[in-house]
């Protein structure tokens, strides 16, 4: 699903630069490509600008049209939230939850935790909400943006760092005049790595199925809305009567994994390690072969010696390796991403922004490359 909104958005800026050149016809296929792949708000504008201007015989202001449709990033986002909201009904307490999320000032007021809660704490305040206010579940006005708000949260916490970072920093309010009289991005340095939607993936193996999406066997969803219009009427009727059956295929998936997941709560223990220091793991210990440091309890070594502190220890360089392996892929990603856009804004402080990043998980990972391969 992401995929495809990056790929529509793409066809936006392809289509705005078709304006700008003159090639209208042009312009109009990839907005109707967007319409297709992911349903904005820009681009439906975009669109019903053109059959006015169609209409009036107007095209050759089409490249006028095109700006004067555009709207800030937070305005249209917020919209588009406003207008998937409303589009369904929900209930007084999904509203009033909205509300007091939209409230919260600091991220540990957002989860329902307490400013020194543990892993498993903000775990298990996550998977509450996230399952509470998952746009698909939850249609209230602002829902959208309570459950970006949540991952973001729970995505700053779990990370020691920022959450370290976050509680010198301040409350919401705090950091956002801070940014205003020159001091610490909040909207920068406090956005998660990943995606409310993949942030809830991990945790549930897929979000909640939506009557408008269909996903075929090949991975791609494509939003049905633009693609009934090719059926005929008993089609569409037959699609009706399989409704319910087929939902509840659907949400089969999500409820095993939402029980699997309650239950491994209750039977599977906590590690006896910890890459970062946290309440009740706060020795610190390094592995004999990579020098990896870790955290444990106090009583760890009387039940860990020998061979089993080797296997244990061989676990913690694996789960250390992988770690940076994934926060290096992320480093280039967001260099990559940012290189990309500077070359297609022609924004000088987007190629410096991107150069300037320090990929310090990829040197760590360079550095323990040539551990192996020297070993």
């Amino acid at each position: 699903m992401e995929s495809n909104r990056d790929e529509a958005e793409r066809c936006v800026r392809i289509a705005k630069a078709a304006i700008e050149a003159g090639d209208k016809e042009k312009a109009k296929r990839f907005l109707s490509k967007a319409e297709r792949l992911y349903p904005s708000s820009e681009a439906r504008a975009l669109l019903q600008a053109f059959e006015k201007n169609d209409t009036a015989g107007n095209g050759p202001q089409s490249a006028k049209m095109a700006k004067g449709t555009e709207q800030p990033k937070a305005e249209k986002d917020s919209n588009a939230s406003a207008s998937s909201d409303t589009g369904k009904g929900h209930t007084q307490d999904q509203l009033d939850g909205v509300q007091r999320i939209k409230k919260c000032k600091t991220y540990y007021e957002v989860l329902g935790v307490s400013t020194d809660a543990g892993e498993e704490d903000l775990k298990k305040a996550y998977r509450k909400l996230a399952l509470k206010f998952h746009p698909d579940k939850n249609h209230a006005p602002g829902a959208t943006e309570a459950f970006k708000k949540i991952g973001n949260a729970y995505a700053v916490l779990s990370n020691p760092e920022k959450r370290k970072q976050y509680d010198l920093t301040g409350s919401e309010d705090q950091m956002q005049n801070n940014h205003r009289n020159g001091g610490f991005d909040y909207h920068r340095g406090f956005e998660a790595d990943i995606t409310p939607e993949d942030l809830f993936n991990m945790f549930f193996g897929g979000g909640f199925p939506s009557g408008s999406v269909h996903t075929f066997s090949n991975g791609r969803a494509r939003y049905s809305h633009h693609q009934h219009h090719h059926h005929s009427g008993h089609d569409r009727e037959d699609e009706r009567a399989d409704g319910g059956f087929s939902m509840f295929i659907q949400l089969m998936p999500i409820i095993v994994l939402i029980l699997v997941s309650l239950l491994s709560q209750f039977m599977v223990s906590n590690p006896p390690y910890s890459l970062y220091p946290r309440s009740g793991q706060a020795t610190k210990r390094v592995t004999e072969n990579l020098q990896i440091a870790y955290y444990v309890s106090k009583d760890f070594q009387s039940e860990y010696s020998g061979i089993l502190l080797q296997k244990l220890e061989k676990n913690i360089e694996e789960d250390y390796v992988a770690n940076v392996r994934n926060n290096c892929w992320r480093e280039r990603q967001q260099r990559s991403d940012l290189m990309h856009a500077a070359k297609v804004y022609r924004d000088e402080r987007l190629k410096v922004k991107a150069e300037s990043i320090s990929m310090e998980n990829c040197k760590e990972l360079n550095r323990l490359t040539s551990l192996f391969r020297g070993g």
